[in-house]
C-alpha cells in the first residue's frame, strides 16, 4: 500500500495491497477498500462503508458518514460503493438509516462530479453521470446510464428510470420513467424521449420509434396512469422497452412527472 505518512488509517480497516492513501485522508475501522482504488489527499472514509476495486476519490470528498436524518440513533449502516467509480472534488455520500433498509448503495463506472451530494438509503445503478452539484435526498433509486444535470434538486423517494436524462437546475418532485427526459428548472416536466442519448447507446430506429408511439399513449392520452399502462401493454407488447416503461409507472408512490404539450416538446432538445 501506498499511503501518505500523514494520512490517518485504522489499523482495522482493510486495504488491497495496491491501495492509495494521499496525505491528510482518513479511513476509519469498518472501511473495506478494494484493489486499484485511489484516496487521494484529504479524503475522508468512515462508517461502515465498502469501496471496490479500481476507484478514484478526490480531495476533500467523504464517504460513509452519518445519515442527515433526525432519527439515526448511531446504528451500524452502510454505505457499499462498487467498482470503477469517480467522486470528484466535495462529494458527499452518506450511510442509510434502518428505516430506509440500511445500505446506501452506488453500482459500477459511475461519475460524481464535484459537489455531488448522496443522501442515505439512495440507490445508484450503473454507468450514471451526476453533474455537478446535483443533490439528491433519501430513499432516491436510479436506474442504469441516467444522467442527472448540474445544480439539479431530487426529491426525497424519487425514481428515475434507467436512460433518463434531468436537465440542469432541475428540481424534480415526481418519478421520471425509462428512456425520457425531464427540464425546464422549478417542477421539472418531462420532454418526451432522451432520443439523442437512446442513440449515442446503440438503441435502433425501430426500438426509439415504438417508445416514441407509446409516449403518446403514455403520457398524453389523458388516461390515468392505471389505464394508459393497460393499454400500453395491450398495443405494445411486442416492445421489451415500453414493457419496461409501463412496469416502472405500475411501481409509482410519487406519481409520474407530468409530460409538456406536444407542441413544446421540442425546446428543451
Amino acid at each position: 500500500m501506498n499511503i501518505h505518512p500523514t494520512a490517518v488509517v485504522h489499523p482495522k480497516a482493510v486495504l488491497a495491497d495496491d491501495v492509495e492513501v494521499g496525505a491528510y485522508s482518513v479511513v476509519g475501522e469498518h472501511v473495506r477498500i478494494g484493489a486499484g482504488t485511489r484516496v487521494l489527499s484529504h479524503v475522508c472514509i468512515d462508517g461502515w462503508t465498502d469501496i471496490g476495486e479500481r476507484c478514484e476519490l478526490h480531495p476533500f470528498v467523504s464517504v460513509g458518514g452519518p445519515p442527515q436524518h433526525m432519527q439515526y440513533k448511531g446504528e451500524p449502516t452502510k454505505v457499499v460503493i462498487g467498482h470503477d467509480n469517480i467522486l470528484r472534488e466535495y462529494v458527499t455520500v452518506n450511510r442509510a438509516t434502518v428505516q430506509g433498509g440500511g445500505v446506501t448503495s452506488i453500482g459500477d463506472a459511475n461519475f460524481l462530479m464535484a459537489y455531488v451530494h448522496v443522501a442515505h438509503d439512495c440507490h445508484l445503478g450503473n454507468h450514471l453521470i451526476l453533474a455537478n452539484a446535483a443533490s439528491l435526498a433519501g430513499h432516491i433509486t436510479i436506474g442504469d446510464h441516467a444522467i442527472i444535470g448540474g445544480l439539479s434538486g431530487i426529491h426525497q423517494f424519487v425514481r428515475i428510470g434507467a436512460y433518463a436524462m434531468v436537465g440542469g437546475c432541475c428540481a424534480l418532485g415526481q418519478d421520471l420513467p425509462p428512456f425520457m427526459r425531464a427540464a425546464g428548472g422549478y417542477r421539472a416536466r418531462m420532454y418526451g424521449l432522451n432520443s439523442i442519448g437512446l442513440r449515442r447507446h446503440g438503441f435502433s430506429s425501430e426500438r426509439i420509434a415504438a417508445l416514441k408511439k407509446s409516449y403518446e399513449v403514455l403520457f398524453r392520452s389523458g388516461h390515468r396512469v392505471a389505464e394508459a399502462v393497460k393499454l400500453a401493454r395491450e398495443n405494445f407488447s411486442a416492445s421489451p422497452d415500453v414493457m419496461q416503461v409501463a412496469a416502472f409507472m405500475e411501481g409509482t408512490k410519487r406519481g409520474i412527472c407530468r409530460s409538456v404539450g406536444k407542441d413544446q416538446e421540442g425546446e428543451e432538445e
